[in-house]
């Protein structure tokens, strides 16, 4: 995928290079339009990586056949997000003839470390020492009738729950871990999130905590001696990572009091995002609302705050913190289920958007 993007990039003359993670592996790409007078940078984001395809014999077309058939782009990644791969690339490639007029910069970022949920491309990016740091970032995940300039934060934690090993026909009744573990889960839902005080500050969701997997035991004769549990919580700014990393730990606590085990009950973070919500005003949220909406698509487009979190949160969570919408896009269907495909009819319209979005951003003369 990379190859085919880095060719094309070369035949027009783009100034680009590859991005690596700390290990060393390719994680994307970056392309960079310097404009002729100082300013800020704003970056375009799309990544080039896919969900998996799932039960191939669930789709009536090939996952990887990349076709067009009526107004519809098919394909897995076809919605997520190549068209906003595609659109950006045209984007830097037609503000690169009259740089000279832009105030600041573009880069486009193709990232192919989205799906995995590390986010490598993004967090190399962010570490090149010799990228401009942008103002604010726009990725062009799908969807026409909403930009989204907000979403949830999340805390996940892995938890390890004991108890003494034993032989499941023993005359002794042990209480194994998984049992505790159960006990735990039923203390953790019963937790209800939904009237937490996020609302008081803005953010229009509500908090919410799902255990998400259970891990312990083997075979039959045992009963298991340890059992883990990821916890997610999906955070706002009325109920943060502080508050969730304390309610998972009085959960702990008050299962090791009611079912004492050999061993305290073991809380774990592995992942911390904050929430993040733009105000309307605020770039590029402003740019590319109002562009979006001088388009002719119908009905007005609406800003959203999104249940899942996204690079937003990422960006969010950088040093200071860096501004970032995360969705405006072709109509699409299917994805990351089967038969991913996405609306063409739309597209120019889309394209149109983006482009004067980032010359108003660049304030091209």
């Amino acid at each position: 995928m990379l190859a085919v993007l880095e060719s094309w990039l070369t035949e027009r003359s783009l100034p680009h290079r590859r991005l690596h993670d700390e290990q060393g592996q390719l994680v994307g790409l970056l392309v960079e339009i310097a404009g002729g007078r100082p300013g800020p940078w704003w970056t375009l984001d799309a990544c080039v990586d896919t969900a998996p395809f799932g039960d191939e014999s669930a789709w009536s077309f090939p996952p990887t056949i990349g076709d067009v058939a009526g107004h519809w782009l098919r394909g897995r990644g076809a919605a997520d997000s190549k068209l906003a791969a595609s659109v950006f690339c045209h984007i830097a490639a037609d503000l690169h003839h009259d740089a000279d007029g832009l105030n600041g910069g573009l880069a486009v970022l193709l990232d192919v470390d989205e799906h995995t949920g590390g986010f490598g491309g993004a967090r190399a990016y962010l570490a090149d020492p010799g990228a401009e740091r942008p103002a604010g970032v726009m990725i062009g995940y799908p969807g026409p009738e909403e930009i989204v300039v907000g979403g949830r934060g999340l805390w996940r934690a892995v938890v390890a729950v004991h108890a003494p090993a034993g032989h499941s026909g023993s005359r002794r009744t042990v209480v194994g871990a998984i049992s505790r573990a159960a006990r735990l889960v039923q203390l953790l839902d019963q937790t209800d999130l939904s009237a937490d005080p996020g609302d008081r500050s803005g953010f229009p969701l509500p908090a919410k905590l799902s255990v998400t997997a259970v891990r312990g035991g083997e075979g039959f004769s045992v009963t298991a001696d340890r059992c883990e549990l990821n916890v997610d919580v999906r955070t706002t700014p009325g109920f943060d990572a502080e508050a969730a990393d304390t309610l998972v730990r009085e959960a702990a606590a008050t299962l090791d009091a009611e079912m004492p085990g050999p061993k305290p009950t073991v809380v774990t973070p592995v992942a911390c995002w904050p929430a993040f919500q733009l105000r309307p005003d605020e770039q590029p949220a402003a740019a590319l609302m109002t562009a979006a909406n001088s388009m002719g698509l119908p009905g007005p487009v609406r800003a959203k705050v999104a249940g899942p979190s996204n690079i937003g949160n990422l960006l969010a969570g950088e040093g200071g913190g860096i501004s970032a919408t995360a969705g405006f896009g072709v109509p699409y269907e299917g994805l990351h289920g089967i038969d991913e495909r996405a609306g063409l009819t739309e597209l120019p319209q889309v394209y149109a958007a983006y482009h004067q979005a980032v010359l108003d951003l660049l304030d091209a003369a």
